[in-house]
């Protein structure tokens, strides 16, 4: 799965969509990362790719999140 490669980042209330490079979009719900579900939206939007794109980082929160970890159900591998 090395072709999940991340373009860009929507939040919503809900969910926490990546936009890939091939033009798919992977939505998961937000209680999923309760992290990401308390930061503010300034912090949000202060996300890096990492891992030649597979990964996303949010410096200030100190959190990492594998994009294809995202596609699985058990939620501890999802942190980088």
């Amino acid at each position: 799965m090395s072709s999940l490669k991340g373009k860009a980042i929507h939040v919503d209330e809900q969910y926490l969509h990546v936009e890939l490079k091939d033009g798919r979009i992977i939505s998961t719900p937000m209680n999923w990362y309760p992290e990401l579900k308390n930061a503010t939206l300034v912090q949000l939007t202060a996300y890096r790719f990492i891992c030649r794109g597979t990964g996303i980082e949010w410096p200030e929160l100190d959190y990492h999140l594998s994009i294809e970890a995202m596609l699985t159900e058990d939620r501890l591998a999802k942190t980088a």
